[in-house]
């Protein structure tokens, strides 16, 4: 079984779940039989306890399965059947965002927004430039600044090895809109919850002045599901 997009919800046809050890680590078993990626390959990890965290997503699945609620599932796919054959290219995009990070361009206003900015950003660029010698530019607004090429080097040497991390690094930093928010996230240097708050305290003091916007509350919610999956992938495979 693999699990795809469907259009249609697709019928639960199985009753036990079980992580086994497998050829390539540990696989995913339905009624004994080993769980494929929608790529047709097996989906194997190198971990026990993150093959009981995807058997525990397809455990907790009602009648008919739904992807969308099962986001570390998902991601492993992703890193089988796409990461796995482009991590140069996927390490590259990193890499750009890094180029514009999110932490490095600071508003004038309101006075909250300038505050939060600086007690939950500037900590991060702190740690950029104590664990891996890497320091970044800050800009007001939004016009680009380069940053240095020796700082993006840095980046760069940081990217994980192996498909696993570097797809939930690649997710990380697509949802926050910032490589080294990911980065210290991957670390441990912030937890995912964290790291969520860093990347959206735009949003948060918006929704002092102005209230909820439900619509955009709930992709946030969607989002924060997929980070929080990210975050919890590397957590279970440990320090990269």
């Amino acid at each position: 079984m693999s699990l795809g997009s469907a259009a249609a919800p697709i019928k639960r046809f199985y009753k036990e779940v079980s992580a086994v050890p497998g050829p390539d680590g540990f696989q995913v078993q339905l009624d004994g039989r080993p769980v494929r990626t929608p790529g047709r390959r097996p989906l194997s990890v190198p971990g026990a306890a993150l093959a009981q965290e995807i058997a525990a997503e397809w455990a907790g699945q009602g009648e008919t399965i739904d992807p969308v609620s099962m986001p570390v599932t998902r991601l492993v796919n992703s890193a089988h059947d796409g990461v796995a054959a482009a991590m140069e290219a996927v390490g590259a995009e990193i890499v750009r965002y890094a180029g514009s990070d999110l932490v490095c361009y600071r508003t004038d206003g309101p006075v909250k927004l300038v505050a939060l900015q600086a007690e939950l950003w500037d900590p991060v660029l702190d740690w950029a430039k104590a664990r891996f010698d890497a320091r970044f530019l800050l800009a007001e607004g939004v016009m680009h600044v380069a940053q240095p090429p020796a700082s993006l080097d840095a980046v760069a040497a940081q990217l994980p090895g192996d498909p696993l991390r570097l797809a939930a690094l690649s997710l990380m930093t697509t949802l926050s809109g910032s490589a080294l928010i990911a980065l210290a996230v991957l670390h441990g240097r912030l937890t995912a919850e964290e790291g969520w708050r860093a990347a959206h305290i735009d949003e948060e003091v918006q929704e002092e002045f102005w209230g909820v916007d439900r619509e955009a509350e709930l992709r946030r919610q969607a989002r924060w599901r997929d980070f929080r999956a990210a975050a919890r992938l590397v957590e279970l495979l440990g320090a990269p």
